[in-house]
């Protein structure tokens, strides 16, 4: 056979390989589309040593949460609702967490705060083996007493050594991250604490979507993505006046007697029942029913679900909740069932209501602050005295069918789970496509350029054989292949994180020493 038709057949082959290859590689393998980070939660304490100044006997202060924010363990903050995108082929993954927390102390005379500083929706920017924490920063300088308002601070630096983003699954899981504080972090942090101060560590963990096949919508038809229904609704016209599609009521009670039940001292847990759910830092009570008057700003509302609190020495259950709003003032009742015994409708706490708005068809009432009546005390078993501030309560209230109820914090998939306390950052496994948990990809391009190497080795010898003979009495050439290897990835660690029932997983953070306290 001549050079020629021998060059022309090894060509060929060539040819029907790579297009072999082409068949055998999905068209995903090129670039995986960048994914929706939806739900999951942040855990932070920002600085433990700040917030032992801030509630300790020199600033004699504490501090507030904000949109849903709660508290975990001896220190730690919980951000919650996580959004954003994570593309698993680079690592790039952004993801906004919502909730705040802020802190005042050395109270004047006059009732303000020398001290006060709100952190909150802290967002996470991790690309090319680098991240940033930023954040929505108010603080009031020491010297001048000037409040400063920023959105989104680049506010800190992570450290992120040994963490590989890429290739991760569902949910991506970072465990106690170093934190190191920015020159811009610093400035609005009011100069309490030098640019390079370490801060907290944080965990993280948040549900990544799947992409969606085909390019179809990733959300049932005729829904959607970013609003669930109400509930049933009845047409307008067969309302009676007044009354309204669906409602509920947010309250938490307080935080710091969720922590005693919870806590060593109380060693106990909180039930819900009857519809209510729990939002982390709140108990939803739904399927309100009852009456509301835009132009007075009236509502009489009743709600489903029961909370039940147990522990040693402990049992309380509140059900029947009911809001009743006039005058821009608010009451909040419930049946309270102690050792057996139920008082019907007590007056817990009175709220401030003034805030209730109407806009379009939903009526609201946002995070109204709220204090202990007598009733409520003697509920409480005098725990809190009359006027104790309670945490505060939230209103919605659906006008009409397309409105839709204020959706609960998202904490993930994961938000139950607990774990050890650990040093170490947790990577998502590289080995594992977040869509689907497959990685064929890796499998295909190996077997392909295995079979076009083997493929171009036989035509280059066939050309060689036929161009240049060997002598008779000449061995025929050892092939050697060249032996590759591989590292196996790490498997990614649950991030640490307590139980959601908000018990502890971590110790009470140390008072701050003379290196730590903030600058005066």
């Amino acid at each position: 056979m001549s050079a020629r038709p021998a060059r022309a057949i090894a060509v060929a082959l060539l040819a029907t390989l790579a297009a072999l290859l082409t068949a055998l590689v999905p068209a995903t393998a090129a670039h995986a589309a960048s994914r929706t980070v939806q739900g999951g939660r942040l855990d932070w304490g920002i600085k433990s040593s700040f917030q032992s100044y801030v509630t300790g006997p020199v600033a004699k202060g504490g501090f507030k949460l904000k949109n849903g924010a709660a508290t975990v363990g001896g220190s730690l903050f919980r951000f919650h609702s996580a959004t954003g995108s994570y593309d698993p082929d680079t690592g790039a993954f952004e993801a906004s967490f919502s909730g705040g927390v802020q802190f005042q102390g050395h109270q004047k005379p006059d009732g303000a705060y020398e001290l006060d500083l709100s952190v909150s929706r802290p967002t996470i920017k991790i690309n090319g083996g680098s991240g940033t924490l930023y954040a929505d920063v108010s603080s009031k300088a020491k010297d001048t007493g000037v409040v400063t308002t920023e959105s989104q601070v680049p506010f800190a630096s992570l450290g992120l050594g040994g963490v590989n983003m890429a290739g991760g699954g569902s949910p991506i899981a970072l465990t106690n991250i170093p934190v190191t504080l920015t020159a811009q972090g610093a400035k609005s942090f009011a100069g309490y604490y030098p640019a390079g101060a370490q801060l907290d560590p944080i965990s993280l963990s948040a549900d990544v979507k799947a992409a969606p096949e085909g390019g179809q919508s990733s959300a049932p038809a005729g829904s959607s993505p970013s609003a669930q229904p109400s509930g049933s609704a009845s047409p307008q016209g067969s309302r009676a006046p007044g009354a309204f599609v669906d409602a509920a009521v947010d309250w938490g009670v307080r935080r710091t007697f969720r922590e005693y039940v919870t806590g060593s001292i109380g060693q106990g847990k909180w039930t819900l029942a009857d519809g209510a759910r729990d939002g982390g830092a709140l108990f939803r009570f739904g399927q309100g029913k009852g009456s509301f008057d835009g132009e007075k700003g009236a509502l009489d509302a009743a709600f489903a679900g029961t909370v039940h609190f147990t522990g040693a020495h402990l049992d309380l259950k509140l059900g029947a909740v009911t809001a009743k709003v006039q005058g821009g003032k608010g009451v909040l009742s419930a049946d309270v069932t102690t050792a057996g015994a139920t008082k019907s409708a007590v007056p817990l706490v009175e709220f401030d209501a003034k805030g209730l708005k109407t806009e379009g068809g939903l009526a609201t009432l946002t995070e109204a602050p709220a204090t202990l009546t007598e009733d409520g005390s003697r509920a409480f078993n005098s725990m809190y005295k009359a006027g104790t501030e309670m945490d505060p309560v939230s209103l919605a209230v659906a006008l009409d069918a397309g409105a839709r109820l204020p959706a609960l914090p998202d904490l993930g998939s994961t938000a139950s789970s607990s774990s050890s306390s650990s040093a170490s950052a947790a990577a998502p496994a590289p080995a594992r496509n977040a869509a689907d948990g497959s990685s064929d990809t890796g499998t295909y391009i190996a077997v392909g350029v295995a079979v076009l190497v083997l493929a171009g080795g036989v035509a280059f010898l066939t050309l060689r054989k036929r161009r240049e003979p060997a002598p008779a009495s000449a061995p025929a050439p050892e092939d050697s292949a060249s032996e590759g290897s591989s590292s196996a990835a790490p498997e990614a660690e649950s991030p640490d994180a307590a139980s959601a029932d908000g018990s502890s997983t971590s110790s009470s953070s140390p008072e701050p020493g003379p290196t730590d306290t903030p600058r005066s």
